[in-house]
């Protein structure tokens, strides 16, 4: 089924139940529907047609939802946008997909004023309010008023574009992942399973619909028939909690970030929580320690920790029974997928040998938009099978049963003093230091060691000194893995998604004189 076909089916079965939750206002799947058909259908009147690329570049919020929606019953693909862009990254998207149309929101006109510019060909542009940078951009309330109109179309398939999803460019220009109807379809029905999710589920988000992790909390809302409450950031933790105790919700993703934060608040109301089933972990590892820490506050909630890739969505998760037993592990593979870690010769590496993940499955990309070599690199046939494998570029290990552990990205790898260090087992040893809430490790040049190790921290206690830090690395690191210097920040440098980003840590250490303490 394409994906509008569960948005169809909820509306039909789920009728008037609460689809939606943004702010003050709720609406149903019936209405989730039928603005979404009406939306459509305003697409279908400006020219947008099968095939055609349409950037939504939106805040969380009812209108972000219902224009993903409008996309796909239109027939066109989705390119989610952050909010966060700048002209100069919507510059390089309009060139690079050539979109038809673009929804934005109003307060964002001035950006896409700015990039329209640099973009010769004809563009649609919808906005939610009006703006003087726009003075000619339809509006969203009137596209609302357009008479849905019979979208059916017998050339569509499962294995149609749905979406483009941006990469955060972190070693050159951002690549396009392309993944059809059906590669969402199986992440997300993959995803309900492991989760237990059912039209009872309240699922409270904070991320950015833009990102695959956001975006999927979507879909599995509409395809399991549970609510969805979009708030739009996390700037404001506790109001947030107000909101999950008051919505009853009990699904709540996290990323890494956002557990850090919950760790350092003081005296936090444990019934703010008591609805929750379960939470979710993703984007990057959660440090161990704050697993532990997690787990002793909500010692009643499920804890899934996960690892994906956006060119397949979701790879592993670890089910929570495991938690205690591994809880530095990555997992299992999600249903419906193949894994293994591949030695230098590419074969299935042997237990706890360091090797590159390699997965395969129905929720694999197609490809990256428009660049066949990088798609070569990353997807490649199995030699007897002739079965794509996608190739992570993410280093692991498998231990005897079968478990996934992260061990670091390929190119995250610090080489010092002929040594390679794996920076997330100097950040595990770091988390565990008490009055450290956040660390980054990445690797820096060294006119005598190459690289040398350095640390970005984010304090809960101001009282801990470097020399304390480093003390602490000595007595659980071998020599070679103890960071050289350590820096105090107050917050680590992180990627539109929300990763960590070791590379802007790299930056950031070029361009500062002095610590900032």
């Amino acid at each position: 089924m394409r994906l509008e076909g569960h948005l169809r089916a909820r509306a039909a079965d789920a009728g008037r139940k609460t689809a939606l939750v943004c702010g003050d206002r709720r609406i149903s799947y019936v209405e989730f529907n039928q603005s979404a058909e009406r939306l459509a259908a305003a697409l279908a009147g400006a020219g947008v047609r099968r095939g055609d690329r349409v950037l939504v570049f939106m805040e969380n919020g009812l209108e972000a939802a219902l224009s993903i929606f409008a996309v796909w019953i239109s027939g066109a693909v989705l390119v989610p946008v952050n909010p966060s862009a700048k002209a100069g990254r919507i510059a390089f998207l309009l060139n690079n997909c050539r979109p038809a149309a673009v929804f934005a929101q109003g307060r964002l006109a001035p950006v896409v004023a700015d990039a329209v510019q640099q973009f010769p060909a004809p563009l649609h542009v919808l906005l939610t309010e009006p703006h003087a940078a726009l003075p000619d951009a339809a509006l969203f309330a009137d596209a609302l008023l357009a008479v849905p109109m019979s979208m059916i179309d017998d050339r569509r398939r499962e294995d149609d574009l749905a979406t483009i999803l941006y990469t955060s460019g972190s070693t050159g220009d951002p690549k396009g992942v392309m993944m059809a109807h059906a590669n969402l379809e199986a992440a997300a029905s993959s995803i309900v399973s492991y989760l237990d999710n059912t039209t009872d589920d309240v699922l409270l988000s904070v991320l950015p619909l833009s990102f695959g992790y956001g975006l999927t909390q979507l879909l599995t809302s509409v395809f399991s028939g549970a609510t969805l409450v979009l708030e739009k950031s996390f700037a404001f933790p506790y109001a947030v909690f107000e909101r999950l105790r008051d919505e009853h919700a009990t699904g709540f993703p996290l990323v890494p970030s956002m557990v850090a934060m919950m760790l350092q608040m003081k005296e936090l109301d444990l019934t703010l929580f008591a609805s929750l089933r379960y939470v979710t972990s993703a984007a990057a590892p959660l440090p161990v320690d704050h697993i532990r820490r997690l787990r002793n506050f909500l010692p009643d909630v499920r804890l899934f920790s996960m690892y994906g890739q956006t060119e397949c969505i979701r790879a592993t998760y670890l089910p929570p029974e495991q938690l205690d037993i591994r809880p530095g592990s990555a997992g299992i593979p999600i249903p419906g997928m193949r894994a293994y870690v591949a030695d230098e010769a590419g074969k299935p590496a042997g237990p706890d040998a360091i090797g590159e993940l390699v997965v395969s499955g129905p929720n694999v990309m197609k490809g990256y938009w428009e660049a066949p070599e990088a798609t070569a690199l990353a997807l490649r046939p199995d030699p007897e099978t002739g079965t794509l494998w996608l190739h992570t570029g993410d280093l692991f290990t498998v231990d005897a049963d079968g478990f996934l552990t992260f061990v670091a990205r390929r190119d995250d790898i610090i080489k010092s003093r002929g040594e390679k260090v794996p920076p997330k087992e100097v950040e595990t040893v770091l988390h565990a230091l008490p009055g450290v809430a956040e660390a980054l490790v990445a690797g820096v040049p060294d006119p005598v060691l190459g690289q040398s190790i350095k640390a970005f921290v984010v304090l809960a206690d101001p009282n801990l000194t470097e020399r304390e830090v480093l003390r602490h690395c000595a007595r659980h690191l071998e020599d070679y893995m103890v960071p050289k210097v350590v820096e105090f920040v107050s917050a680590l440098p992180k990627t539109d998604s929300g990763k960590l980003s070791r590379r802007l840590a790299a930056e950031m250490h070029s361009t500062r004189k002095g610590p900032d303490v």
